[in-house]
């Protein structure tokens, strides 16, 4: 079992970050529309959304792992709480971990193999219902 750790999530301060790319979220709740910032390097991803103290709430990111593994993430310098999305190369959501701790150096492993997670401001999932098995819309993402 291939276990990928992050040396964390996030970038130092705004001009840093990454075009803006859109995606959207489909299930029984409808559909909801974010803005991301995609990261698909592994510079790009352990870099992720360290030392932000703030994102906008419909933007989120994605970290793109380029190949279907185990994952895990963690929340070292990462100062925002955080809804974590697993996502199975077809796009749809394997598991939400939710309301992460902020600084914690624990393992949020994703449970199964997948090929990207999307974090979102914590809180988001429960507010819109969004859960596993909703479909993640996204150019990396092949169309249903």
């Amino acid at each position: 079992m291939l276990i990928t750790i992050l040396a964390g999530l996030g970038l130092a301060n705004a001009q840093d970050s990454a075009a803006q790319e859109p995606l959207a979220i489909t299930g029984k709740s409808g559909r909801h529309s974010f803005s991301v910032e995609v990261m698909r390097d592994d510079e790009s991803r352990s870099r992720g959304l360290m030392f932000r103290r703030a994102m906008a709430p419909e933007h989120g990111m994605l970290f793109d792992f380029q190949k279907v593994e185990r994952v895990a993430m963690w929340m070292k310098n990462t100062y925002l709480p955080l809804d974590m999305l697993f996502i199975r190369p077809d796009g749809s959501i394997a598991r939400i971990a939710t309301n992460t701790e902020p600084l914690s150096t624990k393992v949020i492993p994703s449970g199964e193999p997948v090929v990207a997670v999307l974090e979102l401001n914590a809180g988001v999932t429960a507010k819109l219902g969004i859960k596993a098995g909703d479909q993640v819309d996204h150019t990396m993402f092949p169309s249903r």
